[in-house]
């Protein structure tokens, strides 16, 4: 899987980059055909907002958080996205 973090009008410290990456890899539990996973840090007045986006079998997954530390921002991201790889994976089964 490759992973790309970036960060809007400020500069990511390697600490956060590193933690988000490590939350990212949780992904691959779920689907292991997940090829590219963005990350974009940004701020949206006091709130800091973490934005993951994934592409899983051709089809593109978002999710996003805002709270007041973007680690928290990336944990609740990271498990929207779970739930929606999950949903991802079971309409696919009942499809075949």
């Amino acid at each position: 899987m490759r992973t790309q973090i970036t960060a809007v009008q400020f500069n990511a410290t390697d600490s956060l980059k590193e933690f988000a990456e490590n939350e990212v890899k949780r992904l691959l539990k779920f689907a292991d055909d997940i090829l590219n996973c963005e990350v974009q840090f940004s701020y949206i007045k006091q709130e800091k907002k973490a934005h993951v986006q994934v592409s899983v079998d051709g089809v593109i997954l978002n999710a996003s958080a805002a709270t007041e530390d973007f680690k928290k921002s990336t944990v609740l991201a990271v498990d929207k996205l779970e739930g929606q790889i999950k949903k991802h994976k079971d309409k696919l089964q009942q499809r075949h």
